[in-house]
């Protein structure tokens, strides 16, 4: 009998959130538990009281999990993240949906004695049996030095973003893979620089969780390679 049961979990959105911050906004990023473990967390979306996040996780749960716990956090760069709620469901609560969770659920206090407002949308399934194996990898963004029309690629290419160093892509690509090979499957992704004219320029490499690889040396004056911020899930 398996140890373990696999919950695909997504992290949608937020909306009318506290603002915790002396500029009238927050910060607000999210922490997700299983019992006291922390097993995943999104980005820190800035100022903003109705956040998107669109982060999936595929969670290994224990048989004998009491809950699930989402924390909404304002992050601080000066001093302590405040708290501003969280949303709890037990395993019999998940068990009792069978065609899983997709809904706004209220946030609680963590503290009894405060109050608190806002909702976060949260979708919760658990894969059915014999369910195809998916590598799922979400490109964000990218950082660097210089001028460049950089553009990604793994399997597909992405889109090719003009004239920036700070290219954002925000795109999900999924990966069925067959059975035996979710331990070996290595996800590479390229960065290039897109030329209109001759051939496009090599800016860097990496394999997401395995961190970046060596990159060939730059030419003078040319951008430094890019590592993209990745988000990437089995």
């Amino acid at each position: 009998m398996a140890k373990t049961t696999s919950l695909h979990c997504r992290v949608v959105e937020g909306k009318d959130l506290p603002a915790k911050d002396v500029s009238g906004s927050s910060d607000p990023y999210c922490v997700v538990k299983v019992d006291n473990e922390v097993v995943a967390r999104t980005a820190t979306v800035w100022k903003s009281l109705n956040p998107f996040w669109g982060e999936e996780y595929t969670l290994r749960l224990p048989r004998g999990f009491h809950s699930l716990t989402v924390y909404v956090l304002d992050e601080d760069t000066i001093g302590q993240d405040d708290v501003i709620g969280k949303v709890s469901l037990s395993r019999q609560q998940i068990s009792a949906e069978p065609r899983g969770v997709d809904s706004w659920l209220s946030l609680a206090p963590v503290d009894p004695d405060e109050e608190v407002q806002g909702e976060i949308h949260l979708e919760l399934q658990v894969p059915k049996q014999g369910h195809p194996r998916v590598l799922r990898c979400h490109l964000i963004e990218a950082r660097g030095s210089g001028t460049s029309c950089p553009t990604a690629t793994g399997p597909c290419p992405w889109q090719v973003i003009k004239k920036t160093r700070f290219p954002h892509w925000d795109e999900v690509l999924e990966f069925k893979l067959a059975e035996g090979e979710l331990g070996e499957a290595v996800l590479s992704v390229e960065v290039w620089d897109w030329d209109i004219v001759g051939k496009n320029d090599f800016l860097g490499r990496d394999h997401p969780g395995a961190g970046a690889l060596p990159c060939p040396p730059c030419p003078p004056h040319s951008p430094l390679p890019a590592r993209p911020w990745l988000s990437w899930r089995r």
